[in-house]
């Protein structure tokens, strides 16, 4: 009796290694070529994207780099199966200046672009931005540190047609006027779309043009969001805490 029970316990405890190792191979495979989670720590993206949501990003939308692969070897260069964003896609993208540091913006300038901003109105290739006032935004925080405010909103239709809304923390920000950035070949501009607390391309000494390289994925749909300041491991806070119209809701 005790040699079968042996058997028959080495044979499931086999067996029970070769589930998780599947397992892990199907999430690596998931997670390398089809889909992979981030979460949102900051408030750059307001309000289309708030801090606690966590969202899919589509790894085959753009085709894959190096940034594709869990640690990201070296292991080539360039991208596999390419495919340029289009105007208006929100995108994670691997920082140039950092290229262990994973950001998440909207694409504005394709190459050969010219970007500029005046008074806080987004001019592309010396046109101007269509954009429509809209109800001030009400809810955390997107400037600062109290816990809710009221900020002017707007809503800009690219030349493309893709429509956005965006947040004006202040008139005549630091970066409400800016000299004209010309895009170069194989690189994308990137910017948040709370204009005034973003971090992003108009920084050149900080994110600067973007290589089409550094493209991870495209974000497509928040999974999960839990508001500011509440951690999504204390369940027994969930009722109150999470956010449940944001669950399942794709972004645009």
């Amino acid at each position: 009796m005790s040699v079968s029970s042996g058997t028959k316990t080495e044979s499931g405890v086999g067996e029970t290694v070769r589930v998780v190792i599947h397992a892990l191979l199907i999430a690596l495979v998931i997670r390398t070529f089809l889909f992979q989670p981030f979460n949102i720590p900051s408030g750059s993206m307001k309000a289309t994207l708030l801090v606690g949501d966590y969202l899919f990003v589509s790894k085959y939308s753009y085709g894959y780099s190096h940034y594709s692969i869990p640690f990201s070897p070296p292991l080539f260069s360039g991208r596999v199966f390419g495919s340029e964003p289009n105007r208006g896609d929100v995108l994670v993208f691997r920082l140039p200046k950092d290229n262990t540091t994973d950001y998440i913006k909207r694409v504005i300038g394709l190459p050969g672009d010219h970007i500029q901003m005046k008074e806080g109105l987004l001019y592309i290739n010396d046109t101007p931005v269509q954009r429509e006032r809209l109800p001030d935004f009400v809810g955390e925080d997107p400037c600062g540190s109290d816990a809710t405010a009221r900020v002017k909103q707007w809503q800009e239709t690219l030349p493309n047609g893709v429509t956005y809304k965006t947040l004006d923390c202040v008139d005549n920000g630091f970066y409400d006027n800016t000299n004209v950035y010309t895009v170069p070949p194989g690189h994308f501009f990137m910017m948040g779309d709370n204009r005034d607390n973003s971090t992003d391309s108009r920084v050149l000494s900080a994110v600067g043009y973007v290589p089409f390289e550094n493209l991870v994925g495209r974000a497509q749909m928040i999974f999960f969001s839990i508001a500011e300041g509440e951690h999504a491991w204390q369940i027994w806070r969930w009722p109150a805490a999470v956010r449940w119209n944001r669950i399942f809701s794709i972004v645009r």
